[in-house]
């Protein structure tokens, strides 16, 4: 009787979202405990924040948000969303952060759209790969990647345009460019159109980084319906060698969620 294959090792390696996590301490003090666990670090808005002081923990900055204002589409959106990425990727530069994440409209806060917008026309399908086209070459430019995030619209985002994970990898192929990716979230996907592993085989040649927590209630693996270890297993066998970022809160303790979250991907 021959042995069972063994699984390929993972190449990935794991972050945690610095915004969600250790909530009850200073971000500073949020970033220096991923840190010491092992763990690459995510945050939202830099304009929030020392970056010279999340510098100095010594922690590996995964992504952070790669702009302040803006959208894909309208003309005073575009030169907000273009000019507010340009002095995202100068702030990048103190964290030396590689990827700079990107929505299909800016977020107030509560994560609702600043401009609500239910269906989005061709034309506009047009601009909004134009307005990312620009992106991508401002980040080239620099060294960086812009990533574009699928979100949901049915629990945490209702009005966001460009939010399905079918819409952002068209628009990331479309643009065709190494410096803008997809930031795949896959707790927004199991909500908007689940399929999750055949989605992560389709979009993997077009990945920047992939997110994950779990549905109901946006918490670490283990905590709801989605079985976080065959998508590890697929990601292995793919091959996946980048970033799988925890983007979710801990049900009741933090260190708990990460020990669930490394355990769900085995690394």
């Amino acid at each position: 009787m021959s042995a069972a294959p063994t699984a390929p090792p993972a190449r990935y390696r794991l972050a945690a979202s610095a915004e969600m996590l250790f909530t009850d301490l200073a971000i500073e003090e949020r970033v220096r405990r991923l840190h010491e666990r092992g763990f690459e670090v995510e945050i939202w808005d830099w304009s929030t924040k020392d970056l010279p002081a999340l510098a100095a923990t010594g922690a590996v900055f995964s992504s952070m948000t790669g702009y302040l204002r803006g959208d894909l589409t309208t003309p005073d959106g575009i030169a907000e969303l273009i000019a507010t990425a340009e002095e995202s990727l100068r702030m990048a530069e103190l964290i030396d952060v590689p990827r700079l994440n990107l929505h299909g409209t800016g977020l107030a806060p509560g994560g609702l759209p600043v401009r609500p917008q239910a269906t989005v026309s061709p034309q506009e399908g047009e601009i909004a790969a134009e307005t990312l086209a620009r992106l991508a070459a401002l980040g080239a430019r620099e060294g960086r990647v812009f990533t574009l995030e699928n979100l949901n619209t049915a629990v945490d985002h209702p009005g966001v345009p460009f939010a399905r994970a079918a819409d952002t990898l068209r628009l990331v192929r479309t643009v065709d460019s190494p410096a803008l990716r997809l930031n795949l979230d896959l707790y927004h996907a199991q909500i908007g159109e689940g399929n999750l592993i055949e989605l992560v085989r389709e979009a993997l040649p077009w990945v920047g980084e992939i997110q994950v927590a779990d549905v109901p209630g946006r918490c670490e693996p283990g905590t709801g319906e989605i079985r976080y270890e065959a998508i590890a297993a697929a990601l292995r066998a793919l091959g996946y060698d980048g970033v799988i970022g925890l983007e979710g809160w801990a049900r009741h303790d933090a260190d708990a969620a990460l020990d669930a979250f490394r355990r769900a991907f085995g690394v």
